[in-house]
């Protein structure tokens, strides 16, 4: 087994690569008992499940690259949710200043956790704990109660196809494009170096508290952006809707193959994870499996990613 680990421990090192591996092998199974899995409607509904979820840990894996913990991506989904909602900005315009909108609010929210951990000197999850309770209880002041009525031309156009690519394709592609770009900046070089050892980091030169800042600013926006692909797919509000994102976020990341212990990883991997993770669940609805059971396999999937990464990263060590 030892020997097996040893082979597979650059995939699973790459994070990526082994989430990647997963997907290909859950299509298989789910085009084996679903006939429409391979049509292009199944596929952009998929990927239009899958969007969100997405965006999300993308938001959650830099601020676990700075050994960090962000539990205020509910919170900011579901404020920008029952915004969206609330106040529906029609056309494309309406569309584009909603997205100016709930940028703000999760760039603001993030700018707030910076602060106070980098500036501050409090602990990420003690922060993160009380804005995603600060958020919650501002959605429920928003919306009260699931309702309100998401802009039509958001819900449609952000749910269908764009010159025959899906939109939430675009989206994520856009992602990820921005995730290459920012990996190779001084900012991406100093995200690594900082989750890796900040204090070595420090003594060579980076700015840890602006890196520690920026890094929740970032996800601040991505958790926003995740809220509005969320709301054109519901087309309504949820003062509780990120709630049932928060521990997928974090399964995600860890099935991605970002390491918890900060510095190894990146946002494709946590991107590939939450396709994965959406996807496993359209195969066991395909074969009929109740939700308990939904939650539970992908319990198990994740404690076999950590489990694997774990062994990989012990092997790593001892070759060092």
């Amino acid at each position: 087994m030892k020997n097996v680990i040893s082979t597979l421990a650059p995939i699973i090192k790459s994070g990526a690569g082994m989430a990647a591996i997963l997907y290909v092998a859950l299509y298989i199974a789910y085009a084996a008992v679903e006939k429409s899995a391979l049509s292009t409607y199944a596929f952009n509904d998929l990927l239009n499940n899958t969007a969100p979820l997405a965006i999300a840990a993308a938001g959650g894996t830099l601020i676990i690259l700075i050994r960090g913990f962000d539990l205020s991506v509910a919170g900011v989904i579901s404020l920008v949710n029952v915004v969206l909602a609330t106040y529906p900005l029609e056309g494309p315009g309406g569309a584009v200043a909603s997205l100016g909108i709930s940028l703000a609010i999760g760039c603001a929210i993030g700018l707030l956790n910076g602060i106070l951990v980098a500036y501050g000197g409090f602990q990420a999850v003690a922060v993160t704990l009380a804005t995603m309770i600060l958020t919650l209880g501002l959605s429920l002041v928003v919306l009260d109660a699931p309702g309100g009525h998401v802009a039509d031309w958001l819900s449609e156009n952000l749910t269908d196809t764009i010159a025959g690519v899906p939109s939430s394709g675009i989206v994520l592609a856009i992602v990820v494009a921005f995730w290459l770009f920012i990996r190779r900046t001084d900012f991406g070089i100093a995200l690594y170096a900082v989750g890796q050892d900040d204090h070595a980091a420090a003594l060579s030169g980076i700015k840890v508290q602006r890196t520690l800042c920026l890094a929740f600013v970032i996800a601040g926006g991505l958790y926003a952006l995740a809220g509005y692909m969320l709301s054109a797919q519901t087309a309504t509000g949820n003062p509780t809707s990120g709630n049932s994102l928060l521990l997928l976020t974090f399964a995600a990341i860890a099935l991605g193959g970002t390491s918890f212990r900060g510095g190894l990883g990146g946002l494709t991997g946590s991107i590939i994870g939450a396709a994965s993770l959406m996807l496993l669940q359209k195969l066991l609805f395909s074969v009929g499996a109740q939700s308990f059971y939904i939650g539970l396999l992908q319990g198990l999937v994740m404690i076999l990613a950590v489990g694997l990464m774990n062994a990989a990263d012990r092997i790593r060590m001892r070759r060092a």
